[in-house]
């Protein structure tokens, strides 16, 4: 069911590209020393401050040249990756600082010593963690003994900068998303859990469409509708694909997420009906109508959860979005690490 909030209290609208001194970045960084586990971390105010930091680098990356020189940023990864990797090595290098990536692929974090003991080695070495990881509590445990910043580059529950990425390449596509509404198609996961977060904080109406038994957590929702009260944004869950008629944008993952390959029997069949393509997004636009945007955090499935005539529309807009995971956090990083002002 649609749950509308009561009047917003707040204005999230999100209007941060246009080329006016007031849409300047801040000069001096705003989140010095944070951690950012979920998106419930950050506020309106804060990612307005980021997309702003991001679209100004994505134009001239040169005042913030050498803006992290000094800083060391180490990589923490359980689980193989193309676009976060490629994007937290690349990224801050092009500002200075000096990324190392370690894999956990074979060895996961806290089994040849504790997470604690981990983090206290850490924090003594480098100036920030990053780190892709099977479980979030690991994450928690990491940025509670920590001094430095802990950055969640995925994890369980929540894939926060992917979603910060996502929402930044709406504001490019349609500048104000006040009125702007996205629908997730597929498995209530991560990824489904940081858009909504992010979405409610944002005032931008989210749909959940998911078979049963695949909804996303309940206290993700309950966290989510706590924001949407003061944004006006409305969270919607349904299990009908048809609930996605209307929106601005819409949004699917793979159906079997990396750690859930005991699952795949489970899911074999139960989200056909699921799937993105030529009929789905007609009957979103409506007769006559362009398709929305179709958006994905990639890798994609071809042929499961989207066709090749949707993923390779001119509506589709995931490699938009796999470019700016670079932008957005090179700006959260800047945001976090960066030492002096900008001149």
């Amino acid at each position: 069911m649609p749950v509308t909030p009561s009047t917003p209290t707040q204005s999230a609208t999100v209007e941060f590209l246009q080329e006016t001194e007031a849409d300047m970045p801040p000069k001096t960084p705003s989140l010095a020393n944070r951690d950012l586990i979920s998106i419930s971390e950050l506020s309106a105010a804060e990612v307005g401050q980021i997309f702003a930091t991001a679209a100004h680098m994505k134009r001239d990356l040169t005042p913030y040249a050498g803006s992290l020189a000094g800083r060391s940023i180490i990589a923490l990864f359980e689980k193989p990756s193309l676009r976060t990797r490629m994007t937290f090595e690349t990224g801050p290098t092009k500002l200075g600082a000096h990324v190392m990536y370690f894999d956990h692929s074979q060895q996961r974090i806290g089994q040849r010593e504790s997470v604690k003991d981990y983090a206290l080695n850490l924090e003594r070495w480098v100036d920030c963690i990053v780190a892709r990881v099977f479980e979030n509590r690991v994450l928690r445990e990491m940025a509670e003994h920590a001094s430095v910043p802990v950055v969640n580059a995925l994890c369980d529950i929540e894939h926060p900068c992917q979603a910060l990425a996502d929402l930044f390449t709406l504001t490019e596509k349609f500048g104000d998303l006040g009125t702007k509404r996205l629908a997730y198609v597929g498995d209530g996961n991560n990824v489904c859990h940081s858009l909504m977060l992010l979405c409610a904080k944002l005032g931008v109406s989210f749909t959940a469409v998911t078979p049963k038994g695949f909804e996303p957590q309940f206290s993700v929702v309950r966290d989510a509708l706590q924001d949407a009260k003061a944004t006006g944004a409305t969270i919607t869950l349904s299990h009908k694909p048809e609930a996605a008629v209307g929106h601005d944008a819409v949004y699917t993952d793979c159906w079997v997420s990396m750690g859930q390959d005991h699952q795949k029997a489970l899911r074999d069949g139960v989200f056909d009906a699921y799937q993105v393509n030529e009929e789905l997004m007609e009957r979103i636009a409506g007769k006559g109508h362009d398709w929305p945007l179709f958006m994905h955090c990639l890798p994609a499935h071809r042929g499961q959860e989207v066709t090749d005539d949707v993923m390779d529309s001119p509506c589709s807009v995931v490699f938009d979005q796999a470019e700016n995971r670079m932008w957005v956090q090179n700006a959260l990083l800047w945001h976090t690490l960066a030492k002096t002002p900008l001149a």
